[in-house]
């Protein structure tokens, strides 16, 4: 019997300045760094990390993980 496939579950990795550190509102969200896509949260994690950790001595730079999957098919 074959294995079943999860379904694909993809991930972006992005980040830019925000107004508030304890916000996602983006001061200019066309120079947003898009790190990129990835087929895995571990990965997408991993590259999460070393930008955040790059980062980490300006407050008003922020990354975050975006579950595309979830805005691809939101049921």
């Amino acid at each position: 019997m074959p294995e079943e496939e999860s379904p694909q579950r993809l991930h972006m990795v992005m980040g830019g300045r925000v107004k508030d550190p304890r916000s996602l509102e983006f001061t200019d969200p066309e120079s947003i760094h898009v790190v990129g896509v990835f087929s895995n949260y571990d990965s997408a994690m991993d590259a999460w990390k070393a930008n955040a950790q790059r980062t980490v001595d300006d407050a008003e730079m922020k990354y975050v993980v975006v579950h595309l999957h979830r805005l691809l098919t939101p049921e």
